[in-house]
């Protein structure tokens, strides 16, 4: 539960209070001000003695020993007033967090206005605290076997601030569908693909649906083969699990147009297929779906945000396993477009699954196209782990969600997309295209196979390979699962206003 109050937190009881302290203020002020008289002048001399720093992301606890009712302060450095920007505070939030998660607490309070500066207004500050927190709290429920110590969640935040409770609530309230829609992204990654099955992430986007009136539409196997996605199909051919198109709709305009088309990878394990892995490379894709997942989790936000757009969200769902009936390299497929494909890497499956994918997106009226996918190796080694890859055929449509990933501190590297990467993945001598014309540029290559079925549409590609997961925790979570794309996606949705030409 979350409470909004203009009154003196320390005339309420609390178990903890966080407090924001900048460096070298020429006196305290409100809140610091009050403190330092509650702790008789003790706290100018801590903060002088360096035992509670302002230093940028330091936590420091302090126990009032019955001299306030609040029982601890938390206090928080947010370094030089001058640099405390609205992203940096997020940080802040979100280091804090994990201190917090480890105190047991069942109340939380935070004095807000100590977190306001020229660059982060109270509304900035409020919600980049409650999306911070919700990020940096998330822990993965494991299978491991639990102790008999009963669990404590916090069960009331309350804010205290001499802003508007009205305005502060509504940011909080935004800040809180950011950072749950993106936990839910993390886990449903994070899932082991024995517990996230194709017919799991179906179920999973209706319930989703259901929760947020979006119309629902999942095409079953018979369903896909009589609309003839070929290479959709190619991809399911080694597994015993059924395929699923997801399709899920929300409508916030009278009309449908101008309609935004999010499309996500959904391959819930990929062995590679007979272009098999190696034992190492293998590990881990589970994660397969991290596109999915990125989609499902924007939908969530925007389920809840309702913003006056037109969504279609798009996720094609198998897993690509080998089998005596998998698809081989040197087969050739059909797909929904058409358009045939010499297949010579079936490891290159999710480019496979996004042809159909976004050709029925554009079917469904999607005007402007937003792919997502962990689609290649190549964008690792080209940007490292902390860059997601980007290509686009549309200058505007591409500083949209630029925008958006800035904002949210997601970062995107654009690569280039040009007429001879187009010649590559058309110079099959048997088939229309070739989805694996050799590993140079394989990044791009990737992409550039997908524009193939976008055609002339307004289009940005994606590439999380390197962002969906981190190897070790961070300000903003734990190893594992970033739910990388899905704040970026609902920011993009909710502050588009491109006019379609």
């Amino acid at each position: 539960m979350l409470k909004i109050l203009n009154g003196n937190p320390f005339e309420s009881n609390e178990e903890c209070l966080i407090v924001g302290l900048f460096e070298k203020p020429e006196k305290f002020t409100g809140i610091l001000e009050q403190l330092d008289d509650i702790f008789d002048g003790e706290l100018t001399e801590l903060v002088k003695s360096g035992d509670i720093s302002a230093k940028y992301k330091s936590v420091n606890i302090i126990h009032s020993l019955g001299k306030s009712n609040v029982k601890r302060i938390v206090f928080v450095g947010l370094g030089k007033e001058k640099d405390a920007s609205y992203t940096k505070l997020k940080d802040v939030f979100g280091s804090a967090s994990k201190k917090l998660v480890g105190m047991r607490l069942s109340n939380l309070a935070i004095a807000l206005d100590t977190f306001v500066s020229e660059k982060a207004s109270e509304d900035e500050a409020a919600l980049a605290f409650s999306e911070a927190y919700i990020m940096g709290s998330y822990r993965f429920q494991d299978y491991k076997q639990k102790s008999n110590e009963p669990e404590i969640k916090i069960e009331t935040i309350k804010i205290f601030t001499n802003a508007s409770e009205d305005e502060i609530k509504l940011a909080a309230e935004v800040g809180s569908f950011y950072g749950e829609g993106t936990n839910s992204a993390r886990t449903l990654v994070n899932l082991p693909g024995n517990m996230l099955k194709a017919s799991d992430l179906a179920q999973y986007a209706k319930t989703l649906g259901e929760k947020h009136s979006f119309e629902v539409e999942i095409l079953n196997k018979d369903e896909i083969e009589k609309l003839g996605m070929g290479a959709f199909l190619a991809v399911n051919q080694g597994s015993s699990e059924p395929p699923y198109m997801i399709v899920l709709k929300y409508q916030g305009k009278d009309e449908w147009k101008d309609v935004i088309g999010l499309v996500g990878k959904g391959i819930t394990f990929d062995t590679g297929g007979y272009s098999i892995k190696p034992k190492d490379g293998i590990v881990g894709m589970k994660t397969d779906m991290g596109g999915a997942a990125a989609v499902l989790g924007a939908m969530e936000i925007i389920g809840n945000l309702r913003p006056k757009q037109n969504v279609v969200a798009v996720i094609p769902t198998t897993d690509n396993m080998i089998s005596g009936n998998a698809f081989k390299p040197d087969d050739v497929i059909t797909s929904f477009s058409g358009k045939t494909i010499e297949v010579l890497n079936t490891d290159a499956e999710g480019r496979l699954v996004l042809a159909d994918a976004i050709t029925y997106a554009k079917h469904h009226g999607a005007d402007y196209l937003v792919d997502v996918a962990t689609l290649t190796g190549g964008v690792i080694v080209a940007l490292g782990l902390d860059k997601t890859g980007a290509l686009t055929n549309d200058e505007a449509l591409f500083e949209k969600v630029l925008e958006a990933s800035s904002e949210v501190g997601e970062f995107i590297w654009r690569l280039p997309y040009t007429e001879k990467d187009k010649e590559r993945v058309r110079s099959s001598k048997v088939a229309d295209l070739n989805n694996s014309p050799g590993r140079e540029g394989h990044a791009i290559m990737g992409g550039a196979f997908i524009g193939e079925f976008v055609e002339d549409t307004p289009w940005v590609h994606l590439d999380i390979a390197g962002t969906a997961t981190i190897n070790a925790d961070h300000d903003l979570g734990p190893a594992g699962a970033t739910g990388v794309m899905a704040r970026t996606l609902a920011l993009f949705v909710e502050n588009f206003d491109l006019e379609k030409e």
